[in-house]
């Protein structure tokens, strides 16, 4: 359910955000609906970041966990708890054994006037589109997120992408001619989330994500969207909050036990 016609104005306006965020991740594989109490996805493939948990609320945290744990067995996980999951979980999966490995600040901006930073020299950013434009889409992020020995495969989940939860439209940028970085917006719930902001590490400090980053919101404004969305890392952090972001809440990052 995208709920395309809402337009959320708020950028404290949490509950969006967070089914924007259960939207983009459901898509690369599960069962669950993003209403669901529990929330969970599965791509299958052996990186950390595209399985876990996404939210658990209303439920027995041991006997939701068992369940976790048995769905996803087999691929590296965690679970993310945020402000659309109950209070106490956090707790509980400490008790059960799990580990406290990270967080993640989740920040908004109104988008009534995106910047318009200057381009680095020889950049150009276009649409992400076809079997060739996803391997491109691919060989843009992936040395930033760890997942180059698993870039075919990688490929291959991004081709088949649930598209019943939004509109995702993804960017790439190009250096003569040779993908360096990308990112990707998807229009779901009344806002946009911004998702896989990344520069190749050997282009950093040019300027590059940012322009990526303006272009994934330029397009969000395009398509109607009022309030942004992203959760930030600790590098995209100082970037973001120059392009007006601020932060609205956090994410805790749970790793399940041995």
């Amino acid at each position: 359910m995208s709920d395309a016609s809402v337009r959320v104005t708020s950028v404290h306006d949490l509950a969006p955000q967070a089914r924007n965020l259960r939207a983009h991740w459901l898509a690369w594989g599960g069962s669950s609906g993003v209403h669901d109490d529990l929330v969970l996805y599965r791509s299958g493939l052996q990186h950390r970041l595209l399985n876990g948990v996404l939210r658990l609320r209303g439920k027995d945290v041991q006997a939701a966990a068992a369940e976790a744990e048995r769905q996803l067995a087999g691929v590296p996980w965690r679970w993310w708890v945020g402000p659309d999951s109950d209070a106490h979980v956090s707790d509980a999966l400490l008790k059960r054994g799990y580990e406290r490995t990270g967080s993640m600040p989740i920040m908004s901006t109104r988008l009534d006037r995106p910047p318009v930073p200057d381009l680095p020299a020889g950049l150009t950013i276009e649409s992400s589109t076809g079997p060739e434009g996803a391997a491109e889409y691919v060989d843009a992020y992936a040395s930033s997120f760890g997942m180059t020995s698993l870039q075919d495969g990688v490929v291959t989940a991004e081709r088949n992408l649930r598209t019943d939860l939004g509109v995702l439209i993804r960017m790439v940028g190009y250096l003569d001619r040779r993908p360096v970085a990308s990112s990707a917006t998807l229009i779901s719930n009344g806002v946009a989330g911004l998702y896989w902001v990344a520069t190749d590490p050997s282009h950093r400090g040019r300027g590059i994500g940012t322009a990526l980053t303006v272009a994934a919101m330029n397009i969000a404004q395009d398509h109607g969207a009022q309030v942004c969305t992203l959760q930030a890392s600790a590098m995209g952090t100082p970037v973001y909050r120059r392009l007006g972001f601020t932060q609205v809440s956090e994410i805790g990052l749970f790793t399940p036990p041995a």
